[in-house]
């Protein structure tokens, strides 16, 4: 089991302007969410992604939480792989963003304890690592194409986004923008990545998210 203790949690001054911005009901629903994920797990970072916050560990996303008119939503990135004990995902008959359904109250979120356990596993899920197979091959670092880093440099947000990801993050982006096979094609995977990463995107973006 990975051990989480003593670590400090890091919080993001943007999740507090988005509780304070959302709907009355939902202020003490996400105040509770998120004082259960970093009572979990502290070592998860609270960053903000596709306008609400999510917690990541090492650069990977473990779970997320938003606010909506009417109802909130809490997932988890690794749903399909936890073992849901209680039976509280509802699988295909999704009722709204998350893991949970649509949330409108505390009264609709699992006990304390059920939700510390979740969160729990979702976080050891994004550090377990899979026992290789014979020598891994080490990869050869990526060159960025022509333009990229110029054009980089002159978006503030998007640069921001990029020096601040794992190298896997960065890697995903420069694979696909040198694995075009056109100059065409390149230049607008320059220009697409660049306006990804200012809204704080990762290149697989559209997958990992199911609303």
């Amino acid at each position: 089991m990975y051990n989480f203790v003593g670590h400090m949690a890091k919080k993001d001054p943007r999740t507090d302007a988005y509780i304070l911005a959302a709907e009355p009901f939902a202020r003490p629903v996400l105040k509770h969410i998120r004082k259960l994920v970093h009572t979990g797990c502290p070592e998860l970072e609270e960053t903000f992604k596709w306008s609400f916050p999510v917690y990541t560990l090492h650069g990977k996303n473990v779970c997320h939480m938003a606010a909506f008119k009417q109802h909130c939503a809490f997932g988890f990135w690794n749903e399909k792989q936890m073992k849901d004990p209680h039976k509280l995902f509802p699988g295909g008959k999704k009722d709204g963003m998350g893991s949970f359904g649509k949330i409108r109250s505390l009264k609709d979120l699992p006990s304390d304890k059920v939700l510390l356990d979740y969160i729990r596993e979702a976080a050891e899920l994004s550090v377990v690592k899979k026992e290789p197979r014979g020598i891994p091959a080490t990869k050869k670092p990526i060159e960025a194409p022509p333009g990229f880093l110029a054009k980089l440099r002159k978006n503030k947000r998007a640069l921001e986004t990029y020096n601040q990801s794992s190298p896997a993050f960065q890697r995903e982006y420069l694979e696909w923008m040198t694995e075009a096979k056109t100059e065409v094609t390149r230049e607008k995977r320059i220009e697409t990545s660049i306006e990804w990463l200012s809204e704080g995107k990762e290149r697989n973006w559209k997958y990992q998210l199911k609303k």
